[in-house]
């Protein structure tokens, strides 16, 4: 397969692709990760040599990933303004699901668990987690 793509189309590609591969490989232990994952990643970083991009490829135990150049370029920021985005809705969801006494959503709950969910979204874009308690039982 062949693929063709401007210098700045590639340079997007590699942060889908090690966006990708840290979604897929960051919770994992070493003996548990998807190698296959890590040679795609490698196989497209490894591109890096021939388009004077070899900042950010750097051989690690043998395999070619991306560099700390490339990590510390910006790309983690991306990831937690996703994660930031994902936590609060997930929280939101939650909480509005246990408020419903965690009822299954239906047709007929949607509104409701639809206001609910972003009645603490609202809270959460003002106050972040400043008003979230939790009770703790001994």
């Amino acid at each position: 397969m062949k693929i063709e793509l401007s210098e700045q189309e590639f340079r997007y590609l590699l942060d889908l692709v090690y966006i990708g591969n840290w979604v897929i490989n960051s919770t994992r232990e070493d003996d548990d990760r998807i190698k296959e994952y890590d040679g795609v990643e490698s196989l497209i970083f490894s591109h890096c040599l021939h388009h004077r991009m070899s900042k950010l490829v750097e051989l690690y135990q043998g395999e070619l990933i991306p560099s700390r150049a490339f990590a510390d370029g910006g790309i983690h920021e991306a990831i937690e303004q996703y994660e930031d985005v994902v936590f609060f809705e997930i929280l939101a969801e939650e909480l509005a699901l246990r408020d419903m006494d965690g009822e299954p959503m239906t047709g007929e709950n949607y509104e409701l668990l639809k206001e609910r969910i972003n009645a603490y979204l609202s809270e959460f874009d003002r106050y972040g987690t400043d008003h979230i308690t939790v009770d703790m039982e001994d």
